[in-house]
């Protein structure tokens, strides 16, 4: 019981002014999992969204040198963090007071300690989606996230190799057993086309995410090509995604974004009929 008899929340608690919470996640390391949420993250505030970014991979926060912003955040009220802003993106990292190649090494519970002052500490305002961007695999920062608060769903990220992809159906499993919705799967260095030739070259065996979406009975949102200007992009915190969405280089994380925007809409409408009915 809380003070004057007043019962203590119990279990996760929606962030007040946040809309949608969705978290990116991938089952293994490598496979471009945070270049997506990036781009995900710009591609949605540029269609007109109020967006957030979170940099959960406490030990690689690669968000801000993808985003081109390293300042330390500011403390406002009463110990209140002010999230930084680029490129029209409020976002929080570990990256941000620990830069650098200084490692992060904590057990679990400073994790947990984290991930709750990154959702519940600082000023978000008003948001229509807040990005999650998790750490490879399926351990602690999963397990704090969806204890704090509810998430709207999941996006998986792979390759289409078969290596990537066992690691992915770990994900979507993960996912399943603490009851959050997959939005969908997206297939990440699909193909590379060459710049002399023009000709597709099939590296990582092109087309295995979308069969794994079709197999688990979840959405295929998008390919996106190997491009070496989507590295550089976030190489020198310029993501691709900042071209817009009629740039050919940054056309499918734009149709991965829309497509993101309206499943995560279509479930949050869905679970609130289901509260109204009862």
């Amino acid at each position: 019981m809380g003070h004057g008899g007043q019962a203590v929340p119990q279990g996760p608690q929606p962030l007040p002014g946040v809309a949608h919470v969705v978290a990116v996640g991938s089952g293994k390391g490598g496979v471009g999992k945070t270049t997506v949420s990036v781009n995900l993250a710009v591609c949605l505030a540029k269609l007109g969204y109020r967006v957030g970014l979170i940099d959960a991979d406490i030990y690689g926060p690669n968000v801000p040198m993808m985003l081109g912003a390293t300042r330390q955040p500011n403390i406002v009220g009463e110990n209140r963090i002010e999230p930084v802003l680029a490129h029209g993106v409020k976002f929080i990292s570990v990256g941000l007071v620990s830069p650098g190649d200084k490692p992060m090494v904590m057990r679990g519970p400073m994790l947990h300690q984290i991930i709750r002052q990154f959702l519940q500490q600082v000023e978000w305002g008003e948001l229509d989606f807040l990005v999650v961007d998790l750490p490879p695999g399926t351990g602690d920062v999963v397990i704090s996230l969806v204890q704090t608060v509810p998430l709207t769903g999941a996006v998986v990220v792979s390759t289409p190799s078969d290596v990537a992809l066992q690691d992915a159906r770990k994900a979507l499993e993960m996912f399943h057993q603490v009851h959050v919705e997959v939005i969908g799967m997206v297939e990440n260095m699909s193909h590379f086309t060459c710049p002399h030739c023009h000709e597709e070259i099939d590296i990582f065996s092109k087309g295995g995410t979308e069969r794994t979406a079709k197999q688990f009975g979840l959405e295929f949102l998008g390919s996106l090509e190997l491009d070496p200007e989507i590295r550089a992009g976030g190489d020198r915190g310029m993501p691709v995604a900042l071209a817009g969405p009629e740039s050919a280089k940054a056309k499918s994380f734009y149709d991965m974004a829309r497509k993101v925007a309206e499943r995560a809409m279509a479930i949050a409408a869905k679970h609130e009929d289901v509260l109204e009915i009862r």
